[in-house]
């Protein structure tokens, strides 16, 4: 094939034409100006709200019903969008949306990618939502909504992974198909990193010449968020591509002594020997843009740091208005021209007069030239190892605040078998509960999510497997290693968290983020019971 990066066109025409056909239905419909939905922001807005509420009762494995969703839609609508609408309105809206919209009216939809390796056009179905029957109470038959598998991925393309994490998770894909010799995605996954690199460099210098033109317009947070994301891309890439690139000359290498000194490469094994070569270029250029990025991230600093000074030091100068200060004087005491050069002498910076010391004449008289080159002479040492192990250690730190956050936990569960988080709040260990608000949630968030931990399965998962140390928190890894820590766990079989049915919520006070801003945490009520083996 003549242009190699139109390979799996219609695999990126299947996305396109998710979001194509989802607008384009949606635009056509009149009946949204009934329920006061006359702009497209604010349709879109809500479709894929409604998309969003049925992920997360799918993904919850509850029920979806009309009437959930038509209460959904009364409840944003009261607080957000304030459309005068009743709640039999939101339940009609709510089944246009999905009915109409989402389904179609039960009519299938299709879109066409074009195959440019067979010359033809691939039609693809497309589908967001599908229905089944659920019991309400044992007794009422309704109709409940979830999502399709085209519907999970057109919204975890929107937000569902954020940028710091995006080459994380490229680059662990990309090492899967390494060690798995899948070569022709490996390829896919580095362009995907290069790419990314370069969408990173063009940002540092799109700030530069914001910076440039004007410093103001250029926020503190701009600021901050770009540096963040220079330094999570500048510690992720060098070192790790430099050990793929090793391995890929490696492979490379042993395939081309093979055809050379034992047999001739079959096809297949051609194809592999080509994909590592394009691999290991690309490596090269990966590593090549890392360098751009670091060398860029400096002179971001610099840039950044000189126009805020330049804009500090203009605050200082005096504005004169010539009409004010000159004119008007000028002409209500016209004898003042003889002593206008005491106005206009700093105009043109006229340099302070000098008068001669016949003393430094009679001074011993030492070259200087030498000296000031040597002063002028600055040198800039960046340390890269020692800033690693800076970051290696900031990211232990706060790997060793979860453990001692969900140790507490799960040592209080341990004591008393089972313990709700309004218990936890009332035993007043607030700051070993919630080191800060970013770590309390997270956790909080993955034991709601997993519900059952069976450490024995965990056990046997590690055995397995062997893998690097996570720098990051892992819930699953962090239960084994308390549990192999704690005396209190010796025993416990499983882990359990339940959400309590109740409508109050529990409070924590004046808790630290990150930030070191102050907060207030409001959460549901959380049961968490340990198993021992019997």
């Amino acid at each position: 094939m003549q242009y190699e990066f139109l390979r799996h066109f219609p695999k990126r025409m299947k996305h396109v034409g998710m979001y194509a056909l989802l607008v384009a239905g949606s635009i056509q419909k009149t009946t949204w100006k009934q329920y006061g939905f006359a702009k497209v922001d604010e349709q879109t807005n809500l479709l894929f709200a409604v998309l969003l509420y049925i992920m997360e009762q799918s993904l919850k494995e509850e029920s979806c019903t009309m009437d959930d969703i038509g209460a959904f839609i009364d409840n944003i609508n009261g607080q957000h969008f304030r459309k005068n609408l009743t709640y039999d309105e939101c339940r009609q809206l709510g089944d246009f949306i999905v009915n109409v919209i989402l389904s179609n009216e039960g009519r299938a939809m299709y879109f066409d990618g074009f195959d440019f390796e067979q010359n033809t056009y691939h039609i693809m179905h497309v589908s967001y939502v599908a229905n089944k029957i659920v019991y309400v109470d044992q007794e009422l038959r309704r109709t409940s909504y979830y999502l399709t598998d085209d519907g999970y991925n057109l919204l975890l393309s929107t937000l569902e992974i954020e940028n710091n994490m995006k080459l994380t998770v490229h680059e662990m894909i990309f090492q899967m198909h390494l060690e798995r010799q899948n070569y022709d995605k490996a390829v896919d996954e580095i362009k995907n990193i290069f790419n990314m690199l370069r969408i990173q460099l063009q940002k540092i210098q799109e700030a530069m010449g914001r910076i440039r033109r004007n410093a103001l317009s250029y926020s503190v947070k701009d600021y901050e968020e770009i540096l963040l994301e220079n330094l999570d891309t500048i510690s992720d890439t060098r070192q790790k591509f430099q050990d793929y690139r090793e391995m890929v000359k490696s492979r490379a290498r042993e395939l081309e002594e093979e055809n050379i000194n034992v047999k001739r490469l079959s096809k297949k094994e051609e194809e592999k020997l080509a994909h590592l070569r394009e691999i290991e270029r690309y490596l090269n250029r990966t590593i090549d843009e890392h360098q751009r990025i670091l060398n860029s991230h400096f002179d971001l600093k610099e840039a950044y740091t000189k126009e805020l000074e330049a804009l500090s030091q203009m605050s200082l100068i005096r504005r004169i208005s010539l009409r004010t200060d000159l004119y008007d004087k000028i002409l209500a005491c016209p004898a003042s021209l003889g002593e206008l050069d005491y106005f206009l002498r700093p105009l043109f910076n006229r340099e302070v007069d000098k008068s001669y010391n016949i003393n430094k004449s009679l001074e011993l008289q030492r070259p200087v030239r030498k000296k000031e080159e040597a002063d002028t002479a600055e040198e800039i040492d960046f340390d890269e190892e020692h800033w690693q192990r800076e970051q290696e250690r900031l990211r232990r730190e706060k790997l060793g605040r979860y453990e001692r956050c969900l140790g507490y936990i799960l040592e209080q569960a341990c004591k008393r078998g089972r313990v709700s988080l309004r218990e936890l709040r009332e035993a007043g260990q607030a700051d070993r509960l919630v080191p800060n608000v970013e770590i309390f949630k997270e956790i909080m968030v993955e034991l709601i999510k997993n519900q059952t931990i069976d450490i024995a399965a965990l056990e046997k998962e590690r055995s397995e497997f062997i893998q690097d140390g996570p720098m990051e928190f892992q819930l699953n890894q962090t239960v084994l290693q308390l549990a192999g820590e704690q005396p209190s766990m010796a025993g416990v079989v499983r882990i359990e968290t339940r959400r309590l049915a109740r409508e109050d919520t529990v409070v924590f006070h004046d808790v630290l983020n990150e930030r070191g801003e102050r907060k207030d945490i409001r959460c549901s009520d959380v049961v968490i019971r340990v198993i021992r083996e019997e």
